[in-house]
């Protein structure tokens, strides 16, 4: 039997494994170590899995993850969406549709200091769904707006999933954690430009609300919002400039939200630090087993050459990039549906990264669009995880249906993003280029 012909029952064997709902730790893993053993015998691959483990463990690098983990649990139990929220809607609330306006940029802040798409999703659901609900919006519209909301927080750094991308890829984290911060504002001002388009037609499903602030009453909501938004300054113009690491911004973004956590609550006990560093460690956990299976699998399918036929299929084409770049945008929006950001990426880069770098493109302009693709699948039916977190979180005021009813608008904001990112990389490449 060829190696070839190993690496593609491997590949069906993964594939088998996740649809009958195996965890995909687990069966990357499997895959990858008895194939490494069909490839090269087991003594040379358990030599392989030694080095694999060692390798990704003992990285100094390799502790960015939890670091920025950190600081998002932090940022979670200091309250500070709540902050970011009442600033926002106090602003924006008056607007038809300006509700979800402001949670659509209150989750953009928020989501670059905590970087979970779902933490995001969860946070503002709690604080946000309820607060439109009562005043009338449309069940679809407030759902699906927070749902795809708690995407910003992978694009806008700091960004755990931008960090996995780059370990996956061998990529600069400090570029790549730089180069969402343009492609993150400007696609959270789409979201908001699809928000006013949806009200703008369908006036009834945000009715105006009739609460009034003054201008002392907005520039004090300021004051809320502020210490955080500094924080999220001093991380990326850290970066930018060159004064830590990647490594050091997220333990400096997670000393700077406990003080700011510790001040809010006048107190350390309210932040439950042991919950949150347990809480640290299992997300972390979690994404190093991924890690650690995906390369594996990586190295698998590298030995069995799997990787180059399908890279030399794609390449040998006879057709534009941009046909390669529409055909990877469906495979990751298709599975995208099916399983979770760090798994997917983990599965699908070891052949569509040499692809896409052997047709010129820049592996930072690469990660910053394919971590969108990812999270735009994270809200496409039939799965979409963030919107079952919403439903989840709504305890019961929305149904999954509601959440997906609404979706539309939004999917085409990110759609429309892409396309943006594709016409002009320089939205990613510009602050990269500079640091």
């Amino acid at each position: 039997m060829s190696n070839l012909v190993i690496g593609m029952i491997g590949t069906a064997c993964l594939f088998v494994g996740i649809l009958m709902g195996i965890n995909v730790m687990v069966v990357l893993g499997l895959v990858g170590a008895f194939g490494l053993a069909a490839l090269v015998g087991m003594n040379a691959a358990t030599a392989l899995l030694s080095t694999v483990f060692f390798e990704t463990t003992h990285s100094f690098h390799f502790s960015v993850i939890p670091l920025f983990l950190l600081m998002g649990f932090f940022a979670m139990r200091a309250g500070l969406g709540e902050d970011l929220f009442e600033a926002t809607s106090r602003w924006m609330g008056n607007l038809r549709g300006g509700l979800a306006i402001s949670t659509t940029m209150g989750a953009a802040a928020f989501g670059a200091a905590s970087g979970s798409s779902v933490g995001t999703a969860t946070v503002f659901t709690k604080l946000a769904l309820p607060q439109m609900l009562d005043r009338g919006y449309d069940k679809s519209l407030a759902s699906a707006s927070i749902a795809i909301a708690g995407t910003l927080a992978v694009m806008i750094p700091p960004s755990a999933l931008v960090v996995v991308y780059g370990i996956l890829t061998d990529s600069s984290i400090g570029a790549l954690l730089i180069a969402g911060f343009i492609p993150g504002i400007i696609f959270a001002l789409l979201l908001c430009v699809a928000i006013w388009l949806t009200v703008l037609r369908h006036p009834e499903r945000a009715p105006l609300d009739a609460t009034y602030y003054t201008l002392r009453e907005k520039l004090a909501s300021l004051r809320l919002a502020g210490p955080l938004v500094l924080i999220i300054l001093c991380i990326v113009s850290g970066l930018y400039i060159g004064i830590f690491t990647p490594t050091e911004a997220g333990a400096v973004g997670a000393a700077l939200t406990l003080l700011l956590a510790v001040i809010r609550h006048r107190g350390i006990a309210k932040v439950q630090i042991g919950a949150t560093l347990i809480e640290t460690i299992r997300t972390s956990a979690m994404i190093f087993g991924i890690l650690i299976s995906a390369l594996l699998f990586s190295k698998f399918l590298a030995l069995s050459g799997m990787a180059n036929a399908v890279g030399d299929f794609l390449t040998g084409l006879d057709v534009e990039p941009w046909v390669i770049v529409v055909l990877v945008s469906v495979i990751y929006l298709v599975l995208g549906m099916m399983m979770d950001a760090p798994a997917l990426l983990a599965i699908t880069l070891p052949i569509t990264h040499p692809v896409m770098m052997s047709l010129g493109f820049d592996p930072v302009w690469f990660g910053i669009f394919v971590v969108l693709l990812v999270e735009i699948g994270a809200v496409t039916p039939p799965v979409g995880i963030n919107c079952f977190v919403v439903q989840a979180a709504s305890e019961g005021r929305v149904r999954l249906e509601d959440v997906f009813k609404g979706l539309l608008p939004f999917i085409m904001a990110g759609f429309a993003m892409l396309v943006l990112l594709y016409l002009f990389p320089q939205i990613v490449l510009f602050l990269p280029s500079r640091m």
